[in-house]
């Protein structure tokens, strides 16, 4: 298939900002795509090569890939840098500096889309000695063959720059239309996404075998699960009424989620975005050899702890764990405990049909063999009263934990679903005043004053799952530090995009625009109306969004959190109708 084709398409996908349109674009190149080819295309759509849990990057540095733009441009080193100085951007450089480039030749290979990925394939795969030489070698090769144009998404694929606005949840609408002729078809398609977290494998197997062959898509170990997700609640009353008035409640843990995946002669950790964990905690797989079981897949949250008290210790302690080296240091310096709550898989039989409490019990048998230094069974009680759980929560607190979750007993474990069969009460939402919300950068304004040169305010979205939209709610300007500020204009200049993001939708004015990308977490006095932010738009009041007053940063980067993790837009409505009951004298003259 010729890589031209997939050039068109991007560059189309760059041109608009309509999701309706994105969606439009890839059915056009699905159905153009050979079927023993869709797994690979549906990778480079997302700008990837492999799922996440592969773990594979193409690991060029930056450098290298200049002189590789110099090597096929025909300009020397120094012209390239300044060129890529002027556009910000490696892949708009290229596209820049070979606009002048030499004619094919009679020793040219087709560029196809066969060709491109194989070669990357075989960048990622290079390491040792010598590897970024290879590395250049290889791009150097697609290159002196390209035009300008495919040279430019080239290395903006390699430099991981691609940055198109297309979600996973676009991308199952547009299979769903190009193979089945209708999108309600989605569902299946999601579920098969749900339990394999592979859009690749899913994408070839639907255009090969059929929408059946979905259907029939199994959990498979090694293969992470898309988690399931919990909604939250304001009180022990309101959780109760959701769980027809008997629950299953835990410890809220402030760490980080890990699914465990372990057979006789491997263990593997994923973290709640998916991705391989397991060099992070080297300990914690050592030791799952000592759980009762064959195979396995359990779900638990790694928690640091202070090695002389064993109390919990919050969640920004974990990310010293998060280095490539160093690792022994860390493990010795930084103890963790897995707390688990949740068996999906055990002996060669998916457990997620069976009630909570049944995997419960099959959780007990996993751990029962006598004390283990590092795995315990999350603490819980079951409950019937609303005191019940307050007692049980103030435990929770004092053990230094968020709050409570708390579980239908009798629910199924739905991969990759939000709903109220789980449910969270954290230790702010019994505060009057302020509420926590895990929100996407979506934009920046320039710093004046002392932050020239940073970020002065960042605009903050929370997600629409319904329209897969961030739709605004806030400006957020205070609680950071300058370390913080910093922090975030290095982390964030990877996310710089030339105009408003596809599925951003606001009313403001920015200085910068970012691709949904980073999730923090605020704190606010209230959520109020407003005619300029468009989270839940119309559902309190025509004309008018929710928007956060007083908002700020807590300190927290949600690092374990995807964008569309993100508080949802109806999880904000149910918080603003709960703080008009709190405090109905807050209500303004609009609500009225």
């Amino acid at each position: 298939m010729e890589f031209s084709l997939l050039v068109e398409t991007f560059e189309q996908m760059e041109q608009t900002s309509s999701r309706l349109a994105l969606t439009d674009y890839l059915v056009n190149l699905f159905k153009k795509t050979p079927a023993n080819l869709l797994d690979k295309m549906t990778y480079l759509i997302q700008g990837k090569l492999y799922p996440d849990y592969e773990g594979v990057e193409m690991g060029l540095a930056e450098r290298m890939a200049l002189r590789a733009i110099a090597n096929s441009s025909g300009k020397n080193l120094s012209e390239v840098e300044a060129i890529y100085q002027q556009t910000g951007d490696i892949g708009d450089a290229a596209g820049k500096a070979m606009v002048n480039k030499g004619q094919e030749t009679l020793f040219s290979e087709p560029m196809t889309v066969e060709r491109v990925y194989s070669t990357f394939d075989r960048i990622a795969r290079t390491t040792g000695s010598g590897s970024q030489d290879t590395k250049l070698r290889y791009v150097s090769s697609l290159l002196n063959d390209a035009s300008p144009r495919e040279g430019r998404y080239i290395m903006k694929f390699v430099m991981g720059s691609l940055r198109l606005g297309i979600a996973d949840y676009t991308v199952l609408d547009a299979l769903a239309i190009a193979f089945t002729g209708d999108k309600q078809n989605r569902e299946a398609l999601e579920n098969a996404y749900n339990v394999s977290s592979d859009l690749g494998t899913v994408a070839r197997l639907l255009a090969e075998k059929g929408l059946e062959a979905i259907k029939s898509m199994q959990i498979t170990l090694f293969k992470p699960i898309r988690p399931m997700l919990a909604e939250r609640v304001v009180n022990a009353a309101e959780a109760l009424e959701r769980m027809e008035g008997k629950a299953a409640v835990e410890y809220k843990l402030d760490g980080e989620r890990v699914q465990i995946h372990l057979s006789k002669d491997r263990v593997e950790l994923f973290s709640r975005r998916l991705e391989k964990i397991t060099d992070h905690y080297p300990d914690v797989a050592k030791a799952s050899h000592s759980l009762k079981a064959r195979e396995t897949i359990l779900e638990g949250e790694v928690v640091a702890i202070n090695s002389q008290t064993g109390e919990y210790l919050p969640f920004q302690e974990l990310m010293h764990r998060r280095r490539k080296h160093g690792v022994s240091e860390a493990v010795e310096n930084y103890p963790v405990v897995v707390n688990l709550f949740d068996v999906l898989y055990l002996d060669g039989k998916s457990r997620t049909d069976l009630s909570y409490e049944d995997r419960r019990k099959l959780l007990l048998k996993v751990i029962k063999s006598g004390t283990n230094q590092i795995f315990n069974i999350v603490p819980q009680t079951v409950a019937g009263k609303e005191s019940d759980i307050e007692r049980f929560m103030a435990a929770a607190i004092e053990s230094g934990c968020e709050g409570v979750m708390v579980k239908h007993l009798s629910s199924a474990y739905r991969a990759g679903a939000r709903g109220y069969a789980w449910v969270k009460l954290k230790r702010e939402y019994q505060s009057d005043l302020a509420d926590t919300l895990d929100l996407v950068i979506v934009g920046a304004l320039h710093g004046r004053g002392r932050r020239v040169g940073k970020y002065g305010a960042m605009l903050l979205a929370s997600y629409d799952h319904k329209q897969d939209m961030f739709r605004s709610v806030s400006k957020v300007g205070t609680g950071f530090t300058d370390e913080h500020l910093d922090q975030f204009y290095k982390e964030l200049e990877k996310h710089i995009i030339h105009q408003r993001h596809a599925r951003v939708d606001t009313g403001m004015e920015m200085d910068v625009w970012f691709e949904p990308a980073m999730v923090i977490e605020v704190i606010a006095s209230e959520i109020t109306l407003s005619p300029s932010h468009t989270a839940a738009m119309d559902s309190i009041r025509p004309g008018f969004g929710l928007a956060l007053r007083f908002p700020k940063f807590t300190g927290k980067v949600r690092d374990d959190k995807q964008p569309e993790d993100a508080t949802d837009t109806e999880e904000l409505v149910a918080m603003y109708k709960r703080q008009l009951k709190v405090h109905p004298e807050t209500k303004t003259k609009e609500d009225s």
